[in-house]
């Protein structure tokens, strides 16, 4: 039996593939208290396992997958990557190529002092930072440098190694080191310093805070009694007259007669409102000025919630409470705020800037809702179908871009094709945020792309490394597996006393900060947690699409530095 399956994996290398993509998956997705392996791991693991019978794939088919992968990266971190560099986010952003710069040059020292060739180095530099991504450029980055045959094999060999020997450490290591080491390191109490952040930026426990006001909200119906304060005033002056939080008056009864509300019309005695508010509002009563009634058909409207990307300027860089003065606003609830590739929940604070490629979901009457979405951006319905000639053709455009080569004395520098299909990425990313009739990939097929060409590149090159694993783990393993943790932790280190102490960035966020630039996205899970609030979470999203950028391409740097 064990003889016709070897015989079955070899002849029908498609099944060894598909077997480690179903073993990856599987043991990938279990964690313990938010931690595992990951899917990339598992399937690595799996492959250098199925591995050791001896499979060939084409390495084609490694380079196709691997080139969907650095485009999904590009288009789904383009928006906050250009942003970060470009604007407010500089700080962030110039942070993140420093912590990018201590993650090469701990690796190169370390791959230096052990004396490890290009490949082990490379593995080293990827797993210690886990950044799979740039294993597809070190490669590369090998085949470059003109070795004879044999010790371009060797050494193509040795990533993966590497790589599956350091990684668990660099993600294991780094959460521990940021969420749990980081806080005493620094002297940070980080629950306290996300409330006092919230109290700073305006938020509060308090209901009739800006804050707490934009969350969910009911619609009531009251009735105006004789001598209320309301009667004669506007629709306009009324809600300024009730504005404990944001209130709006929507419809209102007058006899038989039931009408939107407008900004201008006068209220009268007797006048039966529909009033939309925060529930921690409506619930406490609204008297002297009204009384409460049950009037079904008043209340009988509309209302929907949907995600709004936004793509315009007139929202872009102001403050939650400012856009709630906003004309066009009134009306809408604010349900939550998204930013970046990994879609990071942000703080509903007054002081909690928006900016442009986020995507906000609000809650109103259909027709407020369409009106605010046509002057701030787009709403977020993604088709199902994909423009595959737009696909195609950057994938094209970022290889033509990689392909020349520069020699600097007897070392070839170049983008390659990976180096160009990730630029191309950010470009096309930013272009599609920024400019909705500009053509572009829907998310379901960003994410296929994203996971099944990391973990096809990755599965390949595990199953082409399998029958050297074992001797490369006998031979470096243990003294790899410390340099490893070296080359983890004291970049994280150094780089959360720089946040502080150089960048001054604040207590909640310096940490996420440093989670961000090194894409350590289980320390932010952690932190959240720990912080009881999503405050660290304004720390990650510029760090993280500006160094995941770097890192990735730095995957050349380490090569060309030992070689």
């Amino acid at each position: 039996m064990l003889d016709w399956l070897t015989a079955t994996l070899k002849h029908n290398t498609e099944i060894a593939l598909f077997l480690s993509l179903t073993i990856g998956y599987t043991v990938g997705s279990l964690t313990f208290r938010g931690i595992g392996l990951g899917v990339v791991t598992s399937t690595l693991l799996a492959a250098l396992a199925i591995g050791q019978i001896g499979i060939e794939i084409s390495g084609d088919v490694k380079t196709i997958f691997f080139l969907f992968f650095l485009f999904a990266i590009g288009f789904s971190v383009g928006p906050q990557f250009v942003r970060g560099l470009a604007s407010n986010g500089l700080p962030q952003a110039l942070y993140a190529l420093v912590v990018a710069a201590l993650c090469l040059g701990s690796a190169w020292f370390a791959a230096r002092m052990a004396g490890y060739d290009p490949g082990l180095a490379a593995g080293l530099y990827a797993g210690a930072a886990t950044i799979t991504p740039a294993m597809g450029l070190a490669e590369t980055a090998v085949r470059s440098l003109g070795l004879p045959a044999a010790a371009e094999a060797s050494n193509l060999q040795s990533i993966p190694i590497a790589y599956a020997i350091t990684y668990i450490y660099g993600t294991f290591g780094a959460a521990v080191v940021l969420s749990l080491l980081g806080p005493r390191l620094l002297r940070i109490d980080l629950a306290a310093a996300c409330r006092d952040y919230e109290q700073r930026m305006g938020g509060s426990s308090d209901a009739d805070s800006v804050g707490s006001a934009w969350h969910q909200y009911i619609i009531r119906a009251y009735r105006i009694e004789p001598g209320a304060a309301l009667v004669g005033k506007t629709v306009a002056e009324a809600e300024i007259e009730l504005h404990r939080g944001r209130i709006f008056i929507e419809r209102l009864r007058r006899g038989d007669t039931i009408s939107d509300a407008g900004a201008d019309t006068v209220l009268e005695t007797g006048d039966v409102v529909a009033i939309s508010g925060p529930r921690s509002v409506l619930t406490e009563g609204l008297t002297p000025y009204v009384h409460e009634v049950d009037d079904a058909p008043l209340l009988d409207m509309p209302v929907e919630g949907v995600d709004i990307v936004l793509t315009g300027r007139a929202l872009a860089n102001r403050t939650l409470a400012d856009i709630a003065s906003d004309p066009s606003t009134r009306g809408i609830f604010l349900r939550r705020v998204r930013r970046g590739a990994t879609g990071v929940l942000l703080p509903i604070l007054p002081d909690t800037l928006l900016h442009r490629g986020d995507v906000i979901t609000v809650q109103g009457r259909p027709a407020t809702v369409t009106r605010l979405a046509r002057r701030i951006g787009r709403v977020d319905r993604p088709g199902n179908q994909t423009d595959i000639a737009f696909l195609a053709l950057v994938l094209t455009a970022g290889a033509l871009i990689g392909t020349p080569i520069l020699m600097v004395g007897e070392v070839p520098l170049t983008l390659s094709t990976a180096g160009g299909t990730l630029l191309a990425g950010l470009a096309a990313g930013w272009l599609r945020f920024y400019y909705p009739a500009f053509r572009g990939v829907p998310p379901a097929t960003i994410w296929f792309m994203n996971s099944i060409g990391i973990n096809v590149f990755i599965a390949v090159m595990g199953l082409d490394a399998g029958p050297m694993f074992v001797e490369g783990l006998r031979e470096a393993g243990f003294s790899l597996l410390l340099w490893g943790a070296a080359v983890t932790t004291v970049p994280l280190i150094l780089a959360l006393y720089i946040g502080k102490y150089v960048f001054r960035f604040d207590d909640a966020v310096v940490i996420s900060c440093c989670a961000g630039a090194r894409g350590a996205t289980a320390a932010l899970e952690m932190l959240t947690r720990q912080a009881k609030s999503d405050v660290p979470a304004l720390g990650f999203t510029v760090p993280y699409a500006v160094g995941n950028t770097a890192l990735t391409i730095l995957g050349v740097a380490i090569v060309l530095l030992i070689a």
